[in-house]
């Protein structure tokens, strides 16, 4: 009982370390994560808001113990009581933002003003920014001819998978996980096959997948299309537009099941352009081999490339986010 207590108290504490630390130091506001891939995300976030009068500390859920995720990260046995302005708790939004209150955890994400949280799905989200990854390929093959529109594309992807993505959000909200799970929606919207010189035809399937559900659920829900455009207006005001889906489709899916799929076959062309490039300028085999080994040692790896890239902070949603922030700092 003690030690709980002595929990609930973490926020207080910080607050008491705080005002015994001299007139002029900064005050330590801690940060609790879901994870080790989040940690860089949020230090991100945090400096540029380090001053001379405020600091962060990015931590994991638990000090005492390897125990990770969300639920650990928001409870921390600390419960509401123990955040605080010393002490917050930084989070990704999942389909918590978007069920808009509809579950108890849902509630306490967007309520709680020491609760922040991604408004993306994940920040893989943010890291697979539509804008951002030609960069990515750039800073992966150090080329900079343009292959493929990645952001065309992801609109595209995004127009296909809403429709699907309302149904998926209806069922979440009523707890209906059994008739149509965030598993099953993910299957309908992965990308299979993907071609970088035909990317339709990766589209066109996935786009006949989708429809062939929406059939069904048509057909066994005829009623729906009023509940559908209520949930679509709704959605709207919270950011989800047909061109942006993809920002609150589950994370690792996208990147791994879409976002990826295209780098890697991008990469591997403009790789091999710039290989073809030394050896056709290369005046004999030994300018060749040292040329194309030094091209080869400073590559660096797509998806290390994709979890480091950053180049997202003029989306919409981040600088939602930051306004969260800027909101509590001036509290």
């Amino acid at each position: 009982m003690a030690k709980r207590l002595n929990e609930h108290l973490t926020s207080m504490w910080v607050g008491a370390a705080n005002r015994m630390t001299p007139k002029k130091a900064k005050r330590r506001i801690i940060a609790y994560v879901e994870s080790y891939d989040d940690i860089s995300f949020w230090r991100n976030l945090f400096n540029d808001y380090e001053n001379e009068n405020y600091c962060f500390q990015v931590m994991l859920p638990s000090s005492s113990s390897l125990a990770k995720g969300k639920k650990m990260a928001l409870m921390n046995a600390l419960g509401d009581s123990g955040l605080g302005e010393n002490m917050i708790a930084c989070v990704d939004s999942d389909y918590d933002y978007l069920l808009q209150g509809a579950t108890h955890l849902s509630r306490k994400i967007i309520r709680n003003p020491y609760i922040f949280h991604t408004y993306t799905y994940a920040i893989e989200n943010y890291q697979c920014y539509a804008e951002s990854l030609h960069e990515v390929c750039v800073q992966a093959t150090l080329n900079d001819r343009h292959i493929l529109d990645f952001p065309e594309f992801m609109k595209r992807y995004s127009r296909i998978a809403y429709p699907l993505f309302l149904w998926s959000i209806w069922f979440y909200r009523r707890h209906l996980l059994f008739v149509f799970s965030l598993m099953d929606f993910c299957s309908y919207i992965r990308l299979h096959n993907v071609d970088i010189k035909h990317p339709d035809r990766c589209l066109h399937e996935m786009d006949e997948r989708v429809k062939a559900k929406l059939d069904e659920f048509n057909r066994e829900y005829p009623n729906m299309q009023e509940a559908l455009e209520k949930l679509q207006e709704e959605l709207s005001e919270l950011g989800v537009t047909p061109d942006t889906t993809y920002l609150f489709i589950q994370g690792h899916h996208i990147m791994n099941n879409v976002v990826m799929k295209l780098l890697v076959p991008v990469c591997t062309v403009l790789r091999r352009e710039r290989e073809i490039e030394i050896k056709e300028l290369a005046e004999h085999n030994m300018q060749f081999r040292n040329e194309l080994t030094c091209y080869q040692n400073s590559q660096c790896s797509v998806d290390l490339m994709l979890r480091k890239n950053t180049n997202y902070k003029d989306s919409f949603l981040y600088r939602r986010l930051k306004k969260d922030l800027e909101r509590f700092l001036r509290r």
